[in-house]
């Protein structure tokens, strides 16, 4: 794999909204600097996301100096909002997990994403990803944390993978479905140059001069089947996956991975597996 590169770099500085490109990125324990440090929790308190909510696709968020974002989707007027300030924070269950977060300050912002999504929700804040989230302790080690994501900080996919992916949904019961884009699988590094599927073998790897974990295959869920750019849902990748890429129990589509170093990784920095 000695011609592997880093491809692109997606951040979502607010979990389930359109991913932004970059160029580079800081990379903190937790993940990308900015990545998912904002969420949408419904009155109950639960995260809020395309599984629920798939127009949340075609809502956008401009990270801003100093972490605050700038929200922007159909029928609705961009507003910024800034980080909250020291203050009381809100249970947020996330996939189980119980994690506290600040709500945005300005009471404008809650009625953005309810008037947007047409549902009662708020938009909150991780003020402190050092503390505030464990990784899963079956496949996490002992101090690692991370954001709003869905269960790590990083998910990293392969353009050989997703090729080979698009071949399989083409041979299959819906080939009109298909070819995917690789935004259907939100993730945050996307590395050329590899064979397909070969990140099912990574256990460790570099991205520049940037170390990493592989932690676990990332078990896909219905947002993969929803067109990013419409909020349209079909049927594939999932069919296509439950056929071909089942691995204990779950439809198996990139790696997710936890930082062992810092730094700040590039567009075309080389990806060396480790181990």
């Amino acid at each position: 794999m000695g011609n592997a590169l880093l491809q692109s770099i997606h951040i979502h500085p607010v979990k389930a909204f359109r991913a932004v490109a970059a160029r580079e990125a800081v990379v903190e324990p937790w993940g990308l600097a900015g990545d998912r440090r904002w969420v949408l929790i419904d009155d109950g308190g639960k995260v809020v996301t395309q599984r629920q909510q798939p127009r949340l696709a075609l809502a956008a968020a401009e990270l801003l100096p100093g972490g605050g974002v700038r929200l922007s989707a159909p029928g609705v007027e961009a507003l910024s909002v800034p980080v909250p300030g020291a203050g009381a924070t809100v249970p947020v269950e996330i996939f189980g997990d119980k994690v506290e977060g600040v709500p945005a300050e300005d009471p404008a912002a809650h009625a953005w994403c309810a008037t947007y999504l047409g549902a009662g929700t708020r938009l909150v804040h991780m003020d402190d990803p050092a503390t505030r989230r464990p990784v899963d302790p079956e496949f996490g080690l002992p101090g690692e944390t991370v954001t709003f994501a869905d269960g790590f900080p990083l998910l990293v996919t392969t353009t050989a993978s997703l090729e080979a992916l698009n071949s399989l949904i083409a041979q299959g019961a819906h080939p009109a479905e298909g070819p995917l884009p690789m935004n259907r699988f939100r993730p945050n590094l996307v590395v050329a140059g590899t064979d397909a599927w070969a990140e099912d073998g990574w256990r460790r790897i570099t991205v520049g001069e940037v170390a990493f974990r592989v932690a676990k295959p990332c078990g896909r869920c219905v947002v993969t089947t929803t067109d990013q750019a419409t909020a349209v849902r079909g049927r594939e990748p999932l069919h296509a996956l439950g056929r071909h890429r089942r691995i204990d129990g779950r439809l198996v589509f990139g790696q997710n991975l936890v930082p062992l170093s810092g730094g700040t990784i590039r567009v075309g920095d080389p990806v060396t597996v480790l181990d």
